[in-house]
């Protein structure tokens, strides 16, 4: 990185993120300013090199780029309204959870003080942050995009602005992250079932990992059987999966398993066989998920 892309950064909120965000602005070169509430936080980054700011006013006051990481958008603005004024002209980037609509809210806020506004989300743990194929995206501003890319790359080298709407990180954060969940409760699952022969979780971590790069290899397949609407040539039927909903309540009686969890999913695949999907392709789910269920 050029000396000119040097700039100073501010980060606010030094959970286990915000600290992985700050100390890979420390390691890269930029004057990095720090602030939490709880500012005993900030005492390993100072340590690095970080200047630990008394109040959220003077940390955005010292650096032309905040990076706020906090848990939602309520936690964000509480942060940072106090400090308005002070972020005035200035650029925001926000790395926190949440839905889109506050994404939306978080940015008509910037706007109404006069803040340079763009929405992001890391797409990994902290421990990648700095990584060249950790991927971060943003929704927003194109021109705070623009001036501060070389200086948001340090946070990992798959960055991409998806478009300018304010809200889309946010949507693209809860669309992929909503396969997180489940899967994990899968594994946990299958962790519950072996353990209950004896066998540990570990030894399931091998099967497992080779499951999921099955699933990765079909999503391209389900994406283009959803965007075409086409679901009739199917690798896996609707009824193929449910046929298999008697397995899991096997499982469930013979390794003593609280497979509740697995009846909503069941529910699903039933209503999408009253619609006539049974014989399509299970991505025909998609089609079931655009229609709230009557008991929703």
């Amino acid at each position: 990185m050029t000396r000119q892309h040097r700039i100073p950064v501010t980060v606010v909120g030094l959970g286990s993120m915000g600290s992985a965000l700050a100390a890979a602005f420390l390691t890269a070169g930029h004057r990095t300013t720090v602030w939490n509430r709880t500012a005993s936080k900030a005492a390993p980054l100072v340590a690095q090199g970080a200047v630990h700011a008394p109040t959220a006013e003077e940390a955005v006051g010292a650096s032309p780029l905040t990076v706020a990481c906090l848990t939602t958008y309520e936690d964000t603005l509480a942060a940072l309204a106090p400090a308005a004024a002070a972020l005035r002209g200035r650029a925001l980037v926000t790395l926190n959870s949440g839905a889109p609509s506050g994404a939306r809210a978080m940015t008509a806020w910037a706007r109404e003080h006069g803040v340079r506004h763009l929405d992001g989300a890391v797409k990994n743990v902290p421990s990648a942050v700095g990584a060249e194929d950790t991927l971060l995206y943003y929704g927003g501003d194109r021109a705070v995009f623009d001036e501060f890319a070389p200086v948001l790359r340090v946070l990992g080298g798959d960055t991409v602005h998806l478009g300018d709407d304010p809200d889309l990180a946010a949507l693209y954060e809860m669309a992929v992250g909503g396969t997180l969940l489940p899967a994990l409760v899968g594994f946990f699952q299958g962790a519950a079932a072996v353990q209950a022969r004896g066998l540990t979780a570990e030894s399931l971590v091998r099967y497992s990992e080779k499951w999921f790069e099955m699933i990765i290899s079909l999503l391209p397949v389900f994406a283009r059987e959803i965007d075409r609407g086409e679901y009739g040539d199917p690798a896996s039927s609707v009824n193929l999966f449910l046929a298999g909903a008697a397995h899991d309540a096997e499982l469930g009686e013979e390794a003593g398993l609280d497979i509740a969890w697995h009846r909503p999913l069941h529910e699903l695949l039933e209503r999408a066989v009253a619609a006539g999907y049974g014989e399509h392709s299970v991505s025909a789910l998609t089609e079931v998920l655009k229609k709230p269920s009557p008991a929703a």
